[in-house]
């Protein structure tokens, strides 16, 4: 047989041996995961083929900021309005302190906007229990606020000169928000939508 030369059968041998037993030591070092691998493997394949189950999507926590509250177009609104300044707090809704009172909710955040000429936005959000939401409700209707449902919904305002009232509950939540000569575009829907469902 011909030999390729500049190889030394001195060198090759040892160097094959080497090699072998590397391997071995390697496939030796690596047994004891083969089972874990397998079962990996197999759970994988096993729950690609199962039929996924709905579940109930979780309830949206309510916003602890004033940011999450509000969307782009409205924040940005607000952050540019001449003077505009945002005291974030918790303290209880603004105009209906019987109410407050009668249904003895937990302050999550309150949001204020301090415009010019003492124009100002303000927004609270609270959670409440049932017979809180329902206290709330007919302490409202009974201090002249026109209430009515819309599907899981209970929305009541009043406006009084340039100030207007508004509030929502719906579950646990209530959102109290005051506007007081300063009226921006679908303020109270908007604040209410991402109270209720983050959007």
């Amino acid at each position: 047989m011909a030999r390729i030369g500049g190889r030394s059968l001195w060198l090759a041998w040892p160097a094959g041996i080497f090699c072998a037993a590397a391997v071995a030591a390697l496939g030796i070092l690596a047994a004891p995961g083969i089972p874990t691998a397998v079962s990996f493997v197999g759970d994988t394949l096993r729950a690609t083929t199962e039929t996924p189950t709905a579940t109930a999507a979780p309830a949206a926590e309510p916003a602890g900021d004033c940011r999450h509250l509000y969307s782009q177009p409205l924040w940005s609104s607000l952050v540019w309005s001449p003077e505009a300044l945002l005291w974030q707090r918790r303290t209880a809704p603004l105009s209906t302190p019987e109410a407050v009172a009668a249904a003895s909710p937990t302050v999550v955040v309150t949001c204020h906007w301090r415009g010019v000429d003492g124009r100002f936005v303000e927004t609270t959000v609270s959670t409440v229990t049932p017979e809180g939401a329902a206290a709330a409700q007919a302490t409202l209707a009974a201090q002249g606020f026109g209430c009515a449902a819309d599907g899981d919904v209970t929305h009541c305002e009043r406006a009084t000169g340039d100030v207007l009232e508004v509030h929502d509950l719906r579950g646990d939540r209530w959102v109290s928000s005051t506007l007081t000569g300063w009226m921006p575009d679908a303020y109270a829907a908007t604040v209410a939508s991402h109270a209720f469902f983050g959007e």
